[in-house]
């Protein structure tokens, strides 16, 4: 490793919040056209710094339009991963990829996604889903993202349930009759049903 490189890990290192510092880092390395991009984001991987992990996923975002073993890497690895800070990135990461290829494109993949086994999987998708009703295919199509997160609705996960009721809700301010026909359809026994529609109506 380089002087230049162990600089730079240890600067992002110092910073305990946000994303941009790790972006910026990210961006740094991809410029450097001397790098084997992708070797570097799978030794990050391993690294015990959430930080650097972070810088992985990033730039395996970034890589994944072009490389599949990149974005199978951020279904997997990344997706084991148990800092919830590693998680948000998965999901910037995600919607980076899915932005690139066209929303439209990227529906295979989203709903491939969303019947993983791992929440984090489920859980990047639905962040991403959050957003998307205001940009192309899913803003002429609200209801498809409506549908997509309400499917893992049922899920043990109640970190996946709590994205899945604040998606909901912030998506409601803007298409409140297709959220509630969707809730109308649901099980007011399932204890699990009943905790988002918390999340969704507070």
């Amino acid at each position: 490793m380089t002087l230049a490189m162990k600089k730079l890990l240890d600067d992002i290192k110092k910073i305990e919040h946000g994303f941009r510092h790790i972006i910026e880092a990210g961006d740094i390395i991809l410029a450097d056209k001397t790098q084997k991009h992708f070797d570097l984001a799978t030794k990050f991987l391993t690294d015990p710094s959430y930080q650097v992990r972070m810088l992985a996923t990033y730039l395996l975002g970034q890589l994944s339009v072009n490389n599949a073993e990149a974005l199978r890497l951020l279904e997997t690895k990344v997706a084991d991963d148990n800092d919830w800070r590693v998680q948000e990135m998965l999901a910037k990461a995600l919607d980076y990829y899915c932005q690139a290829i066209g929303y439209e494109k990227s529906l295979p993949t989203v709903k491939k996604w969303l019947t993983a086994t791992n929440p984090n999987v489920k859980r990047a998708v639905i962040e991403g889903l959050r957003i998307w009703t205001s940009r192309p295919y899913f803003k002429e199509n609200p209801e498809t993202a409506i549908r997509f997160i309400a499917s893992a609705k049922s899920d043990d996960s109640e970190y996946l349930r709590k994205s899945i009721g604040n998606s909901l809700r912030d998506i409601r301010k803007k298409h409140k009759d297709l959220v509630d026909a969707e809730i109308l359809n649901w099980d007011q026994a399932d204890k699990k049903l009943v905790f988002i529609q918390k999340l969704i109506y507070r």
